[in-house]
C-alpha cells in the first residue's frame, strides 16, 4: 500500500507531450470491463470495409495506420478513435487500443478530453498492470481528474483483485465529493459472490446505499441556494431519497413543500405516496391519501399503483389485488403506461408477486410491461423467472422468448 500511499500524498507533472517510445511495451494482459460510454464526432460513421478501426487492425503498425489514413486526406476525428477503441476491446485486442491511444495523446489530433484519457487509462491497466495505471493517472492534467477517470481506476484494481486497493482508491472518491459508479459496486458484488465472501454483500449494499444517500443530500444542498426551485424539483427529490431508503429527508422536503408549495397536483402527492408504499409504510400512506383527498386532487392510475404496492409490501395481496383493480377504472393513456413512475411500479409489483411464488399475477403485470416494450430489460425478464422458480413451474421457452423479443441474456439466467 507505499504506492497507494504516494498516489494519495504527492502530485506529479501533468501528462507532458511525448516522444513516440515514450510508453513501454512490455506488461500483463489484465482486463477489467469497461465504462458504457458515448463519443463525439462525425455523425456518419465510417463502413466496416473503410473504417479507421479496420485499418488499424491490418497496418504493421499504429501509426502506420494513421499516416494512410491521413494520406487519404482524412481528419483523425474522436468519433472515428472511439469506434476503433470499442472494436479492438471487443476483439480483445488491448495492446492495440493502447497503442492508439498513446498515439491520439502523442499526435493531439484533435483536443482532447476526459474520455480520451480514460481509455489510455483503463488499457494501460489492461496491458501494463495497476502500478502504470497510478503512475498515468498522476500524469493526467488535474481537470481531468474526476468520477470517470476515479472510477475507471476503482475498476481497474478490481479486475486484478485487487480489493484493498479499490476500496482506498472509493475513501479518495468520497473525500472529493465524486460519485461512486454503479458499476463498482456491482463488481464488487461479483467478487464477493463466492460462498466464503458472501456476508460481505450486505455491508456493500449498505454502504452502497449511504453513498447514494450522501450524494443526493449534497446535490439538494446546492440546489437551496438556487434563487428558485421548480416544483417539480421538489417532487422528484422526494421520489429520488425514497428509492435510497430515506425516509426521514423524503418527510423533511414534503414539509418545505407544504410550507413553500401549493398543493395542487396529484403528482405532488404521488411522489410522497411513493416513498410510504415503497416501503411499506402503509398508515402514513393512508393519511396522505385522505389528505390528498381533502385537498380537492383525484387519484389517477399511477396513485392506485402505488398503494397496491404498499399493500403487497405489508402481505396484504387480498387489499393489493382489489387496489389494481380500482385503478384499472381509471383512465390510463399510452404516456401514463410508458411514464417512469407507473414502469418503476409495476416492476416493484411484479418483483413482490414474483418473490410469493404467484406466478399468475406475475404474469399479468409482465403482460403490461410487454405492452409498453418495457420487458426487453433484462431485469423484467430475471423477475418473471424468479415468478416461476418460487411457483416451481418448468418454462422451457422462456429465455427463447426473451430473446426473440430483445432482451439479453445475464448471468442471472445463466
Amino acid at each position: 500500500m507505499l504506492l497507494l500511499r504516494v498516489l494519495l500524498r504527492y502530485r506529479r507533472p501533468p501528462l507532458p507531450v511525448p516522444a513516440a517510445g515514450f510508453f513501454t511495451s512490455s506488461g500483463s494482459n489484465a482486463t477489467a470491463p469497461p465504462p458504457h460510454l458515448g463519443a463525439e464526432g462525425p455523425r456518419n460513421e465510417p463502413g466496416q470495409e473503410g473504417s479507421l478501426a479496420r485499418r488499424v487492425e491490418r497496418a504493421a503498425s499504429v501509426g502506420a495506420a494513421m499516416r494512410g489514413w491521413m494520406a487519404d486526406g482524412r481528419a483523425v476525428h474522436r468519433g472515428h478513435v472511439f469506434h476503433a477503441i470499442n472494436r479492438l476491446r471487443r476483439h480483445r485486442l488491448h495492446r492495440t487500443a493502447l497503442q492508439v491511444m498513446e498515439w491520439i495523446v502523442r499526435e493531439r489530433p484533435y483536443k482532447l478530453s476526459e474520455l480520451d484519457y480514460l481509455y489510455l487509462l483503463e488499457f494501460t491497466a489492461k496491458v501494463h498492470g495497476i502500478s502504470e495505471a497510478e503512475s498515468l493517472f498522476l500524469r493526467v492534467p488535474q481537470e481531468y481528474q474526476k468520477e470517470l477517470l476515479y472510477n475507471n481506476l476503482v475498476m481497474a484494481a478490481l479486475d486484478l483483485d485487487l480489493i484493498k486497493h479499490s476500496y482506498a482508491y472509493m475513501r479518495k472518491i468520497r473525500e472529493l465529493s465524486l460519485p461512486i459508479s454503479t458499476y463498482v459496486y456491482n463488481r464488487l458484488i461479483i467478487l464477493h459472490s463466492s460462498p466464503n465472501r458472501r456476508k460481505t454483500i450486505s455491508k456493500i449494499l449498505s454502504q452502497m446505499k449511504a453513498d447514494r444517500e450522501k450524494e443526493l443530500k449534497r446535490t439538494w444542498e446546492i440546489m437551496q441556494d438556487l434563487p428558485h426551485i421548480r416544483s417539480k424539483s421538489f417532487t422528484l427529490a422526494i421520489e429520488a431519497f425514497g428509492k435510497v431508503g430515506s425516509i426521514d429527508q423524503a418527510e423533511k422536503i414534503w414539509v418545505q413543500i407544504k410550507s413553500t408549495k401549493k398543493l395542487s397536483l396529484t403528482e405532488q402527492f404521488n411522489s410522497i405516496l411513493s416513498v410510504y408504499c415503497r416501503h411499506g409504510v402503509v398508515d402514513k400512506a393512508s393519511s396522505i391519501f385522505k389528505e390528498m383527498r381533502a385537498n380537492g386532487c383525484q387519484p389517477n392510475a399511477i396513485t392506485y399503483r402505488h398503494l397496491a404496492l404498499g399493500c403487497l409490501k405489508s402481505g396484504l395481496v387480498k387489499e393489493a389485488l382489489n387496489t389494481i383493480d380500482m385503478g384499472k377504472k381509471e383512465v390510463v393513456t399510452k404516456k401514463v403506461r410508458s411514464s417512469t413512475p407507473w414502469l418503476e411500479t409495476t416492476h416493484l409489483l411484479l418483483e413482490n408477486f414474483a418473490e410469493i411464488g404467484d406466478l399468475e399475477n406475475a404474469k399479468r403485470l409482465y403482460s403490461e410491461l410487454n405492452e409498453s416494450k418495457y420487458s426487453r430489460n433484462y431485469f423484467v425478464y430475471n423477475t418473471l423467472l424468479k415468478a416461476y422458480v418460487k411457483a416451481k413451474v418448468y418454462e422451457p421457452d422462456l429465455l427463447r422468448t426473451m430473446i426473440l423479443r430483445g432482451a439479453m441474456p445475464d448471468a442471472f439466467l445463466d
